[in-house]
């Protein structure tokens, strides 16, 4: 298989009353991912029209560099905290650049 740039879209829905907290561990996540080798970009949004929901838009050189963000100490310590902290799991969505 062809190694080709990957994009995720990483939708995070916060439980009520713990947006902010959700929020700070997600910046904690920020410098460490851009650091990696293989991250293009790892840029945290929030929704202007719901509080609780947030995306992270980020670019892999590869679905290979990927999985071994998907496995840093750091991002499972924050999904190891999920069930605390958010109203669902993380929904992850995989995209290839077409134009």
């Amino acid at each position: 298989m062809e190694n080709k740039k990957l994009t995720v879209l990483a939708r995070i829905k916060a439980k009520a009353g713990r947006e902010e907290e959700v929020l700070r561990e997600i910046l904690i996540l920020i410098a460490p991912t851009r650091s990696e080798e293989g991250c293009i970009n790892y840029d945290l949004h929030r929704s202007q029209d719901d509080p609780t929901l947030f995306c992270l838009y980020e670019n892999w050189q590869s679905r290979e560099v990927l999985d071994e963000h998907l496995a840093t100490p750091y991002l499972q310590a924050f999904l190891g905290k999920s069930s605390e902290l958010l109203a669902e799991p993380v929904d992850l969505s995989f995209w290839e650049m077409v134009s």
